[in-house]
């Protein structure tokens, strides 16, 4: 994911809201969401290239989610691919002492009722404090204008009483409006490119957003993960209960 945004013991029904983007090169194979067949305890979208995911969820409620961490200033590392973390931490496989050798990575990860940060820059594995969070390609809460637009979006979503919270959801998740320039991260790409990843839904030559998911989980444990890849706007949507 290159968009995290979530509200996490915020809501009175909804313990966990969650709106994120899959940004992606087009070339890039993957597999929508889908229950594994090797794996049939989660449920997630997968790279078919190099195995993994971006995000996912178990029946028994586990949950992890990442972002790849964008900073051409520092060294490349030629790790292992990121979305076998994803894998791991649903599997309940994942050593967040054995992370350094990645490329840099935001990491959600746990129960839905425990969820935990880890990054391996700083590097850091903390519980998640109750709260609205948003997460790009920098640390968690990095005031990027993207995540501060998705972050209002979610807070004002959080409002609705009329059955309509996947749907403003999605709709936040569609904001392409980019950022000024003065407001734009320094991560290192030419700043053409940085204006053009700037917005919550990227559109360019050969890359931009994949597919955009939204995740809700009741009081009762029920869980409802809708995903919408583009183009063409396929949806998958699975319910079931914890």
């Amino acid at each position: 994911m290159c968009l995290i945004v979530l509200a996490y013991n915020v809501h009175p029904r909804f313990p966990l809201v969650l709106a994120a983007n899959r940004d992606e090169f087009h070339e890039r194979p993957t597999a929508p969401a889908h229950w594994w067949p090797a794996a049939p305890h989660i449920f997630a979208g997968r790279d078919l290239r190099a195995g993994g995911t971006w995000m996912g969820i178990t029946r028994s409620g586990r949950f992890a989610a990442l972002t790849n961490h964008r900073d051409l200033h520092r060294p490349a590392v030629q790790g292992p691919s990121r979305g076998l973390l994803v894998h791991d931490a649903l599997d309940g496989t994942l050593d967040v002492r054995n992370t350094a050798g990645y490329e840099g990575f935001n990491l959600l990860h746990g129960t839905v009722h425990e969820l935990r940060y880890h990054n391996n820059l700083e590097p850091v594995d903390v519980p998640l404090p109750p709260g609205i969070h948003g997460i790009s390609n920098a640390l968690l809460n990095t005031p990027w204008p993207k995540v501060e637009r998705a972050k209002e979006a979610v807070r004002k979503a959080l409002d609705t009483t009329d059955g309509t919270l996947n749907e403003h959801l999605f709709a936040l998740l569609r904001d392409d409006v980019r950022a000024a320039d003065e407001h734009l991260p320094a991560t290192g790409l030419p700043v053409e490119m940085e204006r053009a990843v700037s917005p919550v839904f990227i559109q360019t030559n050969g890359y931009g957003t994949r597919c955009s998911t939204v995740l809700l989980v009741d009081a009762k444990g029920e869980v409802w993960f809708e995903e919408r890849t583009w183009p063409g706007e396929r949806r998958v949507c699975e319910r079931f209960g914890l």
